[in-house]
């Protein structure tokens, strides 16, 4: 097996190199949780804005809910000031995640045109005092998160991530795209090469990793530590087993049948009651089953009814009643 299959960020040992990637409004702690449960090595919080934490917005304080069961886990903060992120950083220290991750990768005009995520990707001087400010003394790891740049007049991440090691990064992620790409296009895999070839500390590839074949490919393909997957992991946390499986032993799983499905959407449901209360549960619960009945039969007819529910009672009903159909 690959040496890289048990991999260490600082001081942080995991065991396994497929992780779960930050998602804004989805890697929230249920899902962490499910997805760590099926395998992910490791697993990041949504994201955390740096200015909320200062002025205690409350909204910031439930994104950083860390249960035992998920770690380890990756805090990311997001900001463009250096003083700001690192008071921030030793003020949430003593808190339960094990890495602490520095967003430079966001593309959202409302994140960008604040200075902040991809935006500093036009401005490697300050991302190198952002991360020797915070991982100064810092008993944690302290990661990056970047873009292949900002535009192809700007594609600087073999410049960004040799600044970020200099100044104390313990692990280097880069997703494969510009900020101009969003998420449309194709990945440039080839510029995860030229990281990781630039640099000593590990580097977690991420772009178009929709596949235990993709995960396989990228890690052979770009010589990275680990690889990062976000959007496939929608309605799937199985790819972390699935990628594992295939990686270390060339099995290909089989894709869960509808009464697995309906078992992980109902556990799901339960812990987003658990921790949100039934009301925003049903609401954040409309989006994941969307994604995990993708291509089923009349899935779309199934979404429309899960958006007029009132209780979590009506939910369990309604799956019930899909898979009957499904038979």
């Amino acid at each position: 097996m690959d040496s890289k299959m048990n991999l260490q960020i600082g001081n942080v040992r995991l065991n396994g190199n497929i992780f779960l990637g930050p998602m804004a409004g989805v890697t929230d702690l249920p899902f962490r949780l499910l997805c760590r449960g099926k395998g992910a090595a490791l697993v990041y919080t949504e994201m955390v804005s740096a200015k909320g934490l200062r002025y205690n917005n409350k909204n910031t304080e439930s994104l950083m809910q860390i249960h035992e069961a998920e770690r380890p886990t990756a805090l990311q903060l997001f900001g463009s000031d250096p003083d700001i992120i690192s008071e921030t950083a030793r003020k949430i220290e003593e808190r339960n995640f094990d890495i602490l991750d520095i967003n430079m990768g966001c593309p959202v005009p409302k994140v960008v045109n604040s200075g902040e995520g991809s935006a500093l990707m036009k401005n490697p001087r300050l991302i190198g005092e952002i991360v020797r400010k915070v991982s100064a003394g810092y008993s944690k790891p302290v990661t990056v998160k970047i873009r292949k740049g900002f535009d192809d007049s700007c594609i600087n991440a073999v410049e960004v991530a040799n600044i970020a090691e200099d100044n104390g990064a313990a692990a280097i992620a880069v997703h494969a795209r510009t900020r101009d790409q969003f998420y449309s296009g194709k990945a440039d895999w080839d510029i995860i090469r030229a990281v990781k070839e630039a640099v000593c500390i590990p580097v977690i590839g991420s772009g178009d990793v929709f596949t235990p074949q993709d995960a396989k490919r990228m890690l052979e393909q770009t010589g990275c530590d680990a690889v990062m997957i976000a959007r496939a992991s929608r309605g799937n946390p199985w790819i972390f087993e699935q990628c594992k499986a295939y990686i270390e032993q060339g099995i290909v799983l089989p894709r869960p049948d509808f009464s697995e499905v309906r078992e992980m959407i109902i556990r799901h449901a339960m812990l987003e009651v658990e921790y949100k209360g039934e009301y925003i549960a049903l609401l954040e619960m409309r989006k994941h089953v969307a994604w995990y009945t993708a291509g089923y039969p009349n899935s779309s007819r199934l979404r429309t009814k899960i958006n007029e529910l009132d209780c979590m009672e009506d939910l369990l009903r309604l799956l019930e009643e899909y898979e009957k159909s499904l038979l």
